[in-house]
């Protein structure tokens, strides 16, 4: 080989291979970024073995996840692991005595999936999850890897159906169900993360009420389930929005509270009474959509009318009469007596019959007023001779039907 062919690189010899070797070792070790205690790299797995897993991550050698790092993998997700693929690995040291990248698997998940809460409670969204635990002071929902608690005071009043002492009780036919929650605290170093329910409900409920107030009106005759209870009603979610049921609206029979004829989960059917969309405010009635019983109650009942009564009780603007088996109506205290009365047990006394005529029937407050001191008044004398004479007809056609026919007569004196 001549002096030329040498110089021009046609043959190189063997110091010459060893230095160029050298120096792509050293290029490629300019390109090669170390890792760094706590950082998260995306790796490659190169090998599974019972004991380790070796991921590169693009440095000299392998990183490996062994021991400890090796155990907190879930069994089944471990399983699933396959050579080549790509999984996100957190550094854990460097380099060990033994030169190794000490790399985990799990901890840069739950890095990613802490990161992930912290974005969504940022943004104020709500994830899907699924109830797997609890303890006595709530129920434990996943978000990834991280265990999220769900206080009792942020579970949903719909979903709060279990009762009994222990959490079990009160709990423990939740796990499995799937929920909605929004995340309302995150604690990295306390690994704190906490979850609400009602919040989230809140949100959908806001946009589902929106849509209806869209397209709700006033008259509208819709079905329902009672969500909650409260001394003033009882809230009644139609298509995912809640509207009130004032405690007036409920039953015709009067009641105290809401328990006295719902229970939490009950499906009613309501009519809608108001809708004020600037408020955000639906209006409900159950008892609307029923018959009113009142109105049989008053049967031939009309304004004008004579009849009996057995006073009740007193107070100090009037008397209570009950006029039938069901009935009551008021006497004013200015309609006891033609003269000035100062209470009315100065004229009527409780337990009482007395006769008593009937000036207002209010169909609407279920409400009938009477009068004592009308009941001889000259107002009215046309309207009784008029029923006294109805009265008369009446008896004459009973007393017709029941006297014998021609026919029957003539029949009895031929035999």
């Amino acid at each position: 080989m001549d002096q030329d062919t040498a110089h021009n690189g046609l043959e190189v010899g063997d110091d010459d291979k060893e230095k160029m070797s050298m120096q792509s070792l050293l290029d490629e070790g300019l390109h090669l970024e170390m890792p760094n205690q706590g950082e998260i790299r995306t790796g490659t797995i190169a090998t599974i073995r019972d004991n380790e897993i070796l991921v590169s991550i693009g440095t000299k050698s392998e990183g490996v996840i062994s021991g400890r790092e090796l155990e907190l993998i879930p069994p089944d997700e471990r399983k699933s692991l396959r050579t080549g693929q790509n999984i996100p690995v957190f550094v854990v040291a460097a380099e060990d005595p033994n030169g190794n990248v000490v790399l985990s698997y799990v901890r840069a998940r739950e890095e990613h999936d802490w990161v992930f809460v912290e974005k969504i409670l940022e943004n104020d969204e709500s994830v899907d999850s699924k109830i797997i635990g609890y303890n006595k002071g709530g129920v434990i929902v996943p978000i990834g890897s991280l265990r999220g608690f769900v206080p009792a005071s942020q579970i949903s009043l719909t979903r709060r159906t279990g009762k009994g002492e222990t959490p079990e009780q009160r709990y423990g036919s939740m796990v499995g169900e799937e929920i909605a929650v929004r995340v309302i605290e995150v604690d990295r170093d306390r690994r704190r993360l906490i979850l609400s329910e009602r919040v989230a409900l809140q949100e959908t409920r806001e946009t589902l009420k929106d849509k209806l107030l869209d397209e709700i009106q006033e008259g509208d005759v819709r079905k329902g389930r009672v969500t909650s209870l409260a001394d003033f009603g009882a809230f009644v979610n139609i298509d995912g929005a809640d509207g009130l049921v004032h405690l007036s609206e409920i039953s015709w029979d009067r009641i105290e509270h809401p328990n006295e004829a719902l229970k939490v989960g009950d499906e009613v059917q309501v009519k809608v009474i108001s809708v004020d969309r600037d408020r955000k405010r639906i209006g409900l009635s159950i008892r609307q959509t029923q018959r009113d019983p009142w109105a049989e109650k008053i049967g031939e009942l009309h304004e004008g009318m004579l009849i009996e009564g057995t006073i009740t009780h007193l107070t100090k603007f009037g008397a209570f009469a009950q006029i039938g088996r069901d009935l009551e109506g008021l006497i004013h205290v200015s309609e006891l007596s033609g003269q000035r009365v100062n209470h009315p047990k100065e004229v009527v006394r409780e337990g009482e019959v007395v006769t008593l005529r009937i000036i207002k029937i209010d169909g609407e407050r279920h409400r009938i007023g009477l009068s004592k001191r009308k009941v001889d008044s000259s107002a009215y004398a046309d309207l009784d001779w008029k029923m006294a004479l109805s009265d008369e007809v009446d008896k004459a056609q009973d007393i017709s039907l029941k006297m014998p026919g021609e026919d029957e007569l003539v029949g009895n004196e031929e035999s």
